[in-house]
Order: structure tokens, then C-alpha cells, then sequence
């Protein structure tokens, strides 16, 4: 069974091509959840509605977390409560973006 610090590591590869800032370190992850030992549910969220890249990124995010050993199904929630706001981001993204 996979963690949910290995789930929020592996989602570290997935960076927002708008941006370039990976989705973890932007705030976009709202939460890891594992409704089966081999089942994963990841609940977050974009930077704007309507954002183009919206399937993109949270294929991404899938595919991803699928490459850990024991995960045999993979959902990615997009959710919009919250609203995303820079507060949201780690101090990693922080000094990504030059704050």
C-alpha cells in the first residue's frame, strides 16, 4: 500500500506548465485519501476555473501516482472549495516563484 508521503511526492513530478512550479509546492493538493489499500483518491484543485490544462494535469497526476508499487486504481478530484490562493503555497513554491 502506498503512503501519502510517497502520493505527494510522486505528484512533485507534476509540474504546471503555466507556472512551472510543481502542483504540491503551488498548494494545488488538498488531500490524499485511500478508500481501498490499493486504491488512491487525490482531491485538489487549479489556480483559475476554467484553466486549459485542467485534464492535462490531472492525467498527469493519475499516471503518476499509478507507478506506485501496490496502487491499482488512481482518482483525481478536481475541487473548487476552497478557492486556490498564493497563501496555499509551500515555502518551497514560495522561493520557486521568487516570493
Amino acid at each position: 500500500m502506498a503512503t501519502e508521503e510517497q502520493v505527494l511526492d510522486i505528484l512533485k513530478e507534476i509540474v504546471d506548465p503555466e507556472i512551472g512550479v510543481n502542483v504540491v509546492d503551488l498548494g494545488l493538493v488538498y488531500g490524499v485519501d485511500f478508500p481501498q489499500p490499493d486504491e488512491v483518491m487525490v482531491r485538489m484543485t487549479l489556480t483559475a476555473p476554467g484553466c486549459p490544462l485542467h485534464d492535462t494535469i490531472s492525467r498527469s497526476a493519475e499516471m503518476a501516482v499509478q507507478t506506485l508499487p501496490g496502487v491499482k486504481e488512481v482518482h483525481v478530484k478536481i475541487v473548487w472549495d476552497p478557492p486556490w490562493t498564493p497563501d496555499k503555497l509551500t515555502d518551497e513554491g514560495r522561493r520557486l516563484l521568487g516570493f
